[in-house]
């Protein structure tokens, strides 16, 4: 009797997740290990021959910075850290609402955390850059707040936060722009397949 009730509290605590927006299945890095809240981590590309892992880049002027990829290939890039919004949540979990955070000093007077920018008026993209804030959910930090997908077998990276019930986002997978020798991030119709490796 002990297997349905327990198979019955996992289906419930399964569907309990779901809608409230959380899944349960937790994000893996290349060793297999969960990812662990405010843990370092590489993002690298999963395929071979596409550059490296991503790291800070300005664009226009010194500042602000943008998340890019290294050219190279042999190149980690910087670490980042993922939070998730529950603040008790010690786990990494596939499509729940994170805060992002590249664990490096800059020049510029802002915080590494992503955040998703507004239209570029020259390119009609939209990139992720840096200066967004920790925590505090809602709609004042709305552009803060990525997800972790599957892509087949694979992950991605989304932007399509829940964290406010009443606003209007504009989902999208994160993806790759070449762009005077650099490769930037930023929501694209073509998503950016990657691995974590623990730094």
């Amino acid at each position: 009797m002990a297997k349905p009730i327990f198979l019955l509290s996992t289906v419930l605590l399964s569907f309990l997740a779901s809608a409230a927006g959380q899944s349960t299945t937790a994000v893996r890095d290349t060793a297999g290990k969960e990812l662990r809240r405010a843990s370092r981590y590489y993002i690298l590309p999963l395929r071979r021959g596409s550059g490296g892992g991503l790291t800070l880049a300005a664009r226009k002027g010194r500042c602000p910075l943008y998340v890019a990829q290294e050219i190279f290939e042999v190149a980690r890039g910087l670490p980042v850290t993922f939070r998730p919004v529950d603040p008790k949540d010690a786990v990494v979990r596939l499509s729940t609402d994170q805060n992002v955070e590249f664990a490096a000093a800059t020049v510029c007077a802002q915080s590494t955390v992503w955040k998703l920018g507004d239209l570029d008026g020259s390119t009609k993209r939209r990139y992720v850059t840096t200066g967004g804030a920790l925590g505090n959910p809602g709609l004042g930090t709305v552009s803060n707040w990525f997800k972790i997908e599957r892509s087949g077998m694979d992950y991605k990276l989304v932007f399509c936060p829940t964290v406010c019930k009443f606003c209007k986002v504009l989902c999208g997978d994160v993806g790759v722009f070449y762009e005077n020798g650099r490769r930037y991030l930023g929501l694209s119709a073509q998503p950016f397949p990657v691995m974590f490796k623990k730094a």
